[in-house]
């Protein structure tokens, strides 16, 4: 059982949701900024290859199969000198040198056209995929595998993305058109995409962040108001606590108390006169009233033990163990003598003190009590331990630890922090730090 709360120095639990708001915050803007990035950037690549597509479809259809004769297939100068006309002037002139290389097949593999004058009327395998492309209109768009025999004049241009498509001659003989387009030209493309709309993104993202920061701390200022109201609330609901102890403690003590000791004078003098066996009947009363004053002392002690405030805790302790004792504990104490608590935490300790000695008598059949006081590095610590029977502190409800469970939500909000140590048959140790 343990309560944590922050000291009277210590941090604002609500500047630290704040703190911690914010850094999530960022964390997620720039998780979100880094997966967009790299979401714009597939985007920008993927529409790259579809402007790639689009314009080797504009240029094959377009420009080259106009230009297309039969005599191609059979290396004719004059038709190889047309076709490569327009590929110089349509297809290998765009800008910032897009493309490295143009080749054309036909369906048994021949190079019937290149760019590349050694390529022409060589035969490589086509591969399934490029062999169902004949018979179907449709682009594709793959990275080239340059370590195939048929790209070796290709190896020095870096990473080419090659894209290719069904053509005819005017006679319907089918050939594919096939251009190899470098890097740059895709990364151009996708970075000019990627700088129209990812700052965008990462502006909203930012807008959004500073206009949840003012809502944030807006709301974060009236939780801490909340708690200041709520602590100082508790600590009137203490303060007025304290008042009512010492008029109840004052008025038992000049009331009761000092009528009941008349009464037991009365009754001491009364017996001296009386003939037997009133007499003895007298002094019977006289010292069962006697004995009811020590109780009420006693009592008066625990509602507000006078010596914690006129003597110190040390005092007041030695008191709590006196009545312990008298009961047939036996009890030890030890107070650093060189520690200095503010009046709060004197009264918290022997509060807590108060508690778990009294458990100790009437609940766990102790037969000894220890009480120890000392400085800790950051403040002081408050040990009580007993030989008692023990209990479960998860499991334990009932009245008999319910003081105990009270204590811990004073520790708390006084800063500190309360454990109970205890399993059954094996005694408890209640300890109370507290930041001074």
């Amino acid at each position: 059982m343990r309560g944590l709360h922050r000291g009277e120095d210590g941090p604002s639990p609500v500047r630290e949701a704040m703190i911690r708001y914010v850094a999530i915050g960022l964390a997620t803007i720039a998780l979100i900024s880094v997966v967009g990035v790299w979401l714009f950037h597939r985007a920008g690549q993927n529409e790259a290859i579809r402007d790639a597509k689009d314009q080797t479809r504009i240029a094959a259809q377009g420009s080259v199969e106009p230009a297309l004769s039969d005599g191609l297939l059979r290396e004719q100068p004059s038709a190889l000198a047309a076709v490569d006309r327009v590929i110089q002037e349509r297809v290998l002139s765009l800008p910032d040198d897009a493309i490295a290389r143009v080749k054309i097949w036909d369906s048994s593999g021949r190079i019937v056209y290149s760019d590349e004058p050694a390529l022409i009327g060589k035969r490589y395998p086509l591969g399934a995929e490029e062999r169902e492309d004949f018979g179907t209109g449709r682009v594709t768009a793959e990275v080239s595998d340059l370590s195939k025999p048929e790209n070796r004049y290709e190896r020095g241009m870096g990473r080419l993305l090659e894209v290719y498509l069904p053509i005819r001659t005017p006679s319907g003989r089918p050939l594919l058109y096939e251009t190899y387009y470098r890097s740059s030209f895709i990364s151009a493309r996708g970075g000019r995409i990627f700088r129209q709309f990812a700052p965008l993104m990462i502006g909203a993202l930012i807008l959004l962040a500073l206009i949840q920061l003012p809502l944030a701390w807006w709301l974060a200022r009236r939780i801490q108001r909340g708690q200041d109201e709520r602590e100082r609330l508790l600590k009137r609901a203490i303060d007025a606590s304290d008042v009512e102890r010492r008029r109840i403690a004052r008025d038992l003590h000049d009331g009761v108390v000092q009528d009941l000791a008349a009464v037991s004078y009365s009754l001491a003098a009364a017996a001296e006169g009386a003939p037997a066996p009133y007499d003895s009947n007298l002094r019977t009363a006289a010292a069962e009233t006697r004995h009811g004053i020590g109780q009420l002392r006693t009592l008066l002690v625990e509602i507000y033990p006078p010596e914690l405030h006129r003597a110190g805790l040390s005092a007041a302790l030695a008191d709590l163990l006196g009545a312990a004792s008298a009961r047939g504990l036996e009890t030890s104490l030890d107070v650093d003598p060189g520690l200095r608590l503010e009046p709060e935490t004197e009264a918290l300790f022997f509060r807590i003190a108060q508690e778990a000695v009294r458990n100790a008598v009437k609940h766990a059949g102790a037969e000894s009590v220890s009480v120890r006081v000392a400085a800790t590095e950051s403040g002081a610590r408050l040990v009580v331990e007993d030989d008692g029977r023990g209990f479960d502190p998860v499991a334990a409800g009932g009245e008999d630890h319910f003081g105990l469970r009270v204590l811990e939500g004073l520790a708390r909000d006084a800063g500190g922090e309360l454990e109970i140590d205890s399993a059954p048959g094996a005694g408890a140790r209640v300890t109370v730090e507290v930041a001074t």
